[in-house]
């Protein structure tokens, strides 16, 4: 007990892994605050820097960049209706509409407290449950990776409020752009219609900074003599009667998001959106409308993203498994260290363990520190009249996106997105959608042709294991009860249930 309280510790009781913990959170807030910069991107170039390092001093600067560029991406969301990351795109949906009623500091400060909450779920998961977690992870197979892309694309028909069928009908044309590119199996281009550029794909950042950011811009010109809100940032600590109300929803968020980032190769996206559709689910009478600024709609996807970091750091620590891109990452880290993720690495190198629950822990503070701060300079943005925030807009977006792989074709996509996006969003079509669908789409594609590869091509025996397996069956359930409660039968059962 005491070898595991001075590992706990360490970061704790050192000046220098103090200051570095910190220095990565406040750095990771405004990293996944600005579209185009990713935190996978921020973790691989400091792998460049700190692989020289002691591996407590490089693990240390990691987890704080990590833990603050999670949460960062909602900053922006809120703002400026730009996820700076995929994960935030649930948050925009509830925090825009607040920051046009002059909420932000409110909409900011929320999620700052509940992304906190969540951070601490995941982190206590990591430390009680790991083993557990990590076996009940690892019986998940290919077939079930495809029923949660399926269920996460339908999940996104019900974002778009007005009209199931567009939801899907937005996922679904992000699942074809997600298709661009070369074919992970054979090698062969997919819609790419003889070009060479179109042979790498294209860039979901490049879709996501177009659909949210350049759209946006295009839809506020129809509005640029509206003078712009003043912001309420009188009080940015949420009463302790708002945390205690939303407490309930925000522990089951975060046990969505612990469960969802345990699983190999999803993530905070994912996790942030199924915690979504969960409030929509389970809030009855909401006192503003989900898609209108709905606070039920703020809480669940940020507990469930930041505490879905603890639950990716489960597969990795415990399996030598990557719980997402971040984690795939950290992986190349510690085997550049000497370091061996996997079963092993809790008999042979427990206090490794420990030391990053314990670091993960500290970043968790630092970024109610950081997060709770700095607001009143930012929702100055909002305040900005709208013929200079505008242009500002649309270059910091063109800058973003051609920091991806200082590519120029990636603007010109960027820019036809938006321009895409802008008759979605005029003709009632929610972009969101799009943007999971570009996530998902490959991730679906990938597993299935690797489903079907395990049933040696025979589709009775495909289908057959989606109800022979306990997993497969519960998910292939819930996409039913899915599918089933967008039809009139729904409201039928309803009717005999209450008659």
């Amino acid at each position: 007990m005491a070898e595991i309280l001075a590992s706990l510790t360490i970061s704790w009781l050192d000046p220098r892994l103090l200051l570095l913990t910190g220095a990565g959170t406040l750095a990771g807030i405004y990293v996944g605050a600005i579209p185009g910069l990713s935190v996978t991107m921020a973790v691989s170039i400091l792998i460049s820097f700190t692989f020289k390092w002691p591996v407590n001093d490089a693990l240390a600067l990691i987890a704080g960049i990590f833990m603050g560029g999670v949460y960062g991406g909602s900053r922006t969301a809120i703002l400026l209706n730009i996820p700076g990351a995929p994960s935030a795109i649930a948050t925009a949906l509830e925090g825009y509409p607040m920051a046009k009623r002059g909420e932000a500091g409110e909409a900011i400060g929320l999620t700052t407290v509940m992304s906190v909450f969540g951070g601490f779920v995941g982190i206590l998961a990591l430390a009680l449950f790991a083993p557990a977690l990590s076996d009940f992870a690892i019986k998940f197979q290919s077939r079930d990776y495809f029923l949660l892309g399926v269920i996460g694309i339908l999940l996104v028909g019900t974002l778009s409020g007005e009209s199931f069928a567009k939801g899907v009908f937005a996922g679904a044309l992000g699942v074809l752009i997600g298709m661009v590119g070369l074919d992970p199996m054979t090698a062969e281009g997919r819609f790419t219609f003889g070009s060479i550029t179109l042979m790498g794909g294209i860039p979901y950042v490049a879709a996501m900074i177009g659909f949210f950011g350049v759209a946006e811009a295009l839809v506020q010109l129809h509005s640029l003599d509206v003078k712009a809100i003043r912001q309420k940032v009188e009080r940015i600590v949420p009463r302790w009667a708002d945390v205690k109300r939303y407490l309930g929803l925000a522990l089951r968020a975060s046990g969505i998001g612990t469960l969802i980032g345990a699983l190999p190769g999803t993530g905070g996206d994912i996790a942030a959106l199924l915690a979504y559709d969960h409030a929509r689910q389970s809030t009855k009478n909401p006192e503003v409308p989900f898609g209108e600024g709905c606070k039920e709609g703020l809480v669940a996807p940020e507990a469930a993203n930041n505490a879905a970091v603890g639950g990716a750091f489960i597969p990795m620590l415990t399996l030598g498994i990557p719980g997402d891109a971040v984690t795939a990452v950290i992986i190349g880290a510690l085997f550049i260290h000497g370091l061996k993720p996997g079963p092993l690495l809790l008999v042979e190198t427990p206090h490794l363990f420990w030391f990053t629950v314990g670091n993960l822990v500290l970043a968790n503070i630092f970024l109610l520190i950081f997060g709770l701060t700095g607001i009143r300079i930012f929702t100055k943005i909002v305040e900005c009249p709208k013929a200079i925030l505008i242009p500002l807009i649309v270059v910091l977006s063109a800058v973003g996106t051609y920091a991806i792989q200082n590519n120029p074709v990636h603007i010109y996509w960027m820019l036809g997105f938006g321009v895409v996006g802008y008759f979605m969003k005029t003709y009632g079509f929610q972009v969101g959608p799009v943007i999971l669908g570009v996530i998902l789409g490959p991730m679906m594609d990938a597993n299935y042709r690797r489903a079907m590869i395990g049933a040696q091509g025979d589709i009775g025996l495909f289908l057959w294991e989606f109800v022979a397996n306990p997993i497969s069956l519960v998910l292939s359930l819930f996409l039913v009860f899915m599918l089933l409660s967008q039809t009139p039968l729904r409201a039928w059962l309803v009717a005999r249930l209450r008659g």
